[in-house]
């Protein structure tokens, strides 16, 4: 087996060979602390000579490459970079691949967060675009997955590593970025803004559907499993990263798929009651309010905030609580004709409504009023308006207005007239069973 075999040359071969480095570098094993280490110039360069002394006279070793190669992994950990150039002007090989892992010193160095590291190994020629062999993990996909990795990542992007490279499955480093975000332990958040910045593609997706959509409404479905303090938690970063891609032109209203699975504003206005600030910031954020893939006939607004009125109030025998969904409705409503003055409502009503339907009555007279408003034509500077607005991408809309080359009453005039403001309680995701 490769990893006994790897396992075992370390331990019986060159094992020595990196213990006499690291004890020569100050690096123990079981005590790795930074806080430890030699920095003092005077220490430094004394530790560079002993490392120097140590190295010419180990030399001659049948192992001396494989295993200087293998200390250079030690010291990338600890971020030495003077003892890793001096390794490296000994013959250490930077394509050398750690026998258990099979990362090279690159990846470690990236593993580790250690920019400086990384640098060094790039400048002598380490490949930065180069995969592992078990995980197909470029240094890239590495840094994106972590957010204590932020200097790591900005550093590989400036030295040019490739933003959009993906991996045979299409994962790109965006991708790896939002797969490994749980929104409670690991919120990568300013990882995929600097990765966004940096031109990464927020249409990627992989050979298994895969993207950062689906990776989003994933997220949002363990929200409303969660307690209510972690659904508020993950529905934190859901809301920060939705803002991000919304900004570089994502397209919250797509299907994630042939199939029709649900897409991310789809699934904001099915449970819109539980993820209400996520509704708000798409139906502000001017996106579609149809299937962009399908069409209106796969789902439309007014539709699923309706089935969902009818099926949450079925069960309700709380009227503050139906109240304050009736209100929720109407605020979706009223940003909604905001970025859309003519809603495509149709006379029917959505989901026929039993008469022993304890909210019959306010569904039904809720339905009349969206179809009043319909019945009156918006005025055209209202239409003009609502034009302008959805051709102002990407969003958000004030930052699209201001760079217009427009007179202050002007671009005052395009903002909307109406800004919401959230009501207590409104303003957090929350799990399925708060409604108990």
């Amino acid at each position: 087996m490769p990893f006994l075999h790897g396992f075992r040359r370390i331990i019986y071969e060159y094992q020595p060979l990196v213990d006499a480095v690291m004890c020569v570098v100050g690096i123990n094993e079981g005590n790795n602390n930074e806080a430890d280490r030699l920095c003092s110039p005077e220490e430094e360069s004394r530790v560079c000579s002993s490392l120097v002394e140590l190295l010419e006279r180990e030399s001659q070793s049948e192992v001396f490459q494989e295993g200087i190669s293998y200390a250079l992994f030690k010291v990338a950990e600890q971020g030495l970079v003077y003892a890793a150039e001096i390794l490296l002007r000994f013959g250490a090989d930077l394509n050398f691949e750690d026998p258990v892992s099979y990362y090279n010193p690159l990846h470690i160095a990236v593993l580790r967060n250690q920019p400086d590291t990384a640098k060094l190994f790039i400048a002598h020629g380490a490949d930065i675009e180069k995969r592992d062999r078990i995980h197909e993990s470029s240094p890239l996909d590495l840094a994106s997955e972590e957010s204590e990795r932020l200097p790591c990542l900005l550093t590989l992007l400036d030295l040019g590593a490739n933003v959009n490279a993906s991996d045979k499955h299409g994962k790109t480093p965006l991708l790896h970025a939002l797969a490994s975000s749980d929104g409670l332990t690991v919120h990568n958040t300013e990882n995929i803004k600097l990765l966004l910045q940096r031109g990464a593609d927020v249409k990627a997706c992989t050979v298994d559907g895969e993207s950062v959509e689906s990776s989003l409404v994933f997220l949002i479905k363990e929200a409303l499993d969660a307690s209510v303090e972690d659904a508020a938690e993950i529905g934190n970063f859901c809301l920060k990263t939705t803002e991000l891609l919304l900004v570089h032109g994502v397209d919250p209203s797509l299907c994630l798929n042939e199939d029709g699975d649900a897409s991310l504003t789809q699934t904001s206005l099915d449970f819109f009651d539980l993820l209400f600030p996520l509704a708000v910031l798409i139906i502000q954020s001017g996106a579609s309010l149809e299937c962009t893939y399908h069409g209106d006939e796969c789902w439309s607004f007014y539709n699923s905030v309706f089935h969902r009125l009818h099926k949450v109030l079925l069960h309700c025998s709380d009227n503050s609580f139906a109240t304050e969904l009736l209100e929720q409705a109407e605020v979706l409503l009223d940003l909604a004709r905001i970025n859309t003055p003519i809603l495509d409502v149709s006379p029917e009503v959505p989901v026929h409504i039993e008469d022993t339907h304890p909210y019959a009555q306010a569904l039904s007279d809720l339905h009349s009023r969206i179809i009043e408003q319909k019945s009156s034509p918006p005025a055209l500077h209202c239409l003009c308006r609502s034009f302008i607005r959805r051709h102002l991408k990407p969003w958000p809309l004030e930052a699209s207005v201001k760079t217009l080359p427009l007179p202050d009453r002007l671009k005052d005039f395009l903002l909307p007239e109406q800004v919401y403001t959230p009501q207590n309680g409104w303003n957090c995701f929350k799990p399925h069973h708060s409604q108990e």
